[in-house]
């Protein structure tokens, strides 16, 4: 895995001739193959080595990226989905510092920001190098058991702690920097960074923060008390969340993937990730039009 500093500027994106790019596209939907095909085509008529991701049909006239050495060598991952295909594409990288652009073939498409029907005038921009690259923070939790390291995981969006199909609350208890926050009764809770915080988080009434903040929102889900309500802390700190009883379980969850079962024994750690995930935009990208247009915000008809 490569690892990067954490950089918070935008940068303007580079392409070198020849390089190796990856294609990521919605599964089973006949207009994603079709528009993989496309691209595939387009993207080899000007000396690029076209991959398919893991785990999907093999685009003709690409090789599937297999190996750490070909993920290694990717210059750029083009999504051709919805959100859901964005996430399993940053699942696919593991943390490597190459840029992803999205061309939205799904429903919200908040991280799939791009049209699908423009994108070969896009793709030929990003090649051309007048697209920019935009930072968003990662988040990276350790699961503990007895103090041993058990599983680690980076997240774009939020991880997850839900008491599943179990008829009873988890009581949890939630530490900043080893200091006591807060005991609270709840269906589950969320840990949102600044580009989750518009996804699952928004949906159970947590707050929606800028890209570029440099903050985490921890949002309880139908919790079992009226004072309990969403809270954003620094990304610095560290936060850590412990189920309070010894029949307690929860199922684990980061970017709406379940990982990991979670008991009493356990303890979740979270902080900001060392990998910044690259967004490829638009210079004149503007996040709130993106609020504007995706949630309608601020519309009062």
């Amino acid at each position: 895995m490569k690892k990067t500093a954490m950089m918070r500027s935008k940068s303007q994106l580079v392409i070198p001739s020849q390089s190796n790019i990856a294609l990521v596209y919605r599964l089973e939907t006949a207009k994603a193959v079709a528009l993989a095909k496309k691209v595939a085509e387009f993207l080899k008529k000007q000396g690029h080595q076209v991959f398919t991701a893991p785990k999907q049909k093999v685009v003709a006239g690409t090789r599937t990226a297999t190996t750490k050495k070909q993920l290694d060598s990717l210059s750029l991952v083009i999504v051709l989905g919805g959100d859901g295909t964005y996430l399993r594409a940053v699942r696919l990288l593991e943390g490597r510092d190459v840029p992803i652009l999205g061309f939205n073939m799904g429903n919200l498409g908040f991280l799939t920001a791009h049209n699908a029907d423009s994108a070969l005038e896009v793709i030929q921009d990003t090649l051309s190098g007048q697209m920019e690259l935009r930072p968003r923070s990662m988040i990276h939790t350790k699961i503990k058991r007895k103090g041993k390291l058990r599983a680690e995981f980076h997240a774009l969006n939020d991880v997850v702690i839900e008491r599943g199909s179990h008829s009873q609350l988890i009581n949890t208890a939630i530490y900043s920097d080893k200091h006591l926050v807060s005991e609270v009764k709840a269906d589950g809770f969320i840990v949102a960074s600044p580009s989750g915080s518009t996804a699952y988080n928004l949906a159970a009434g947590g707050p929606i923060l800028h890209p570029e903040a440099q903050v985490l929102v921890v949002t309880p889900v139908a919790p079992h008390s009226l004072t309990s309500r969403p809270l954003i802390v620094p990304d610095k700190n560290e936060l850590s969340f412990k189920l309070d009883g010894k029949t307690q379980t929860a199922h684990f969850i980061v970017d709406g993937q379940k990982v990991s079962e979670l008991n009493a024994d356990d303890t979740v750690v979270l902080t900001r990730s060392h990998y910044d995930h690259w967004m490829v935009r638009h210079p004149d990208h503007n996040y709130f039009n993106l609020l504007r247009e995706k949630l309608k915000f601020g519309d009062r008809t």
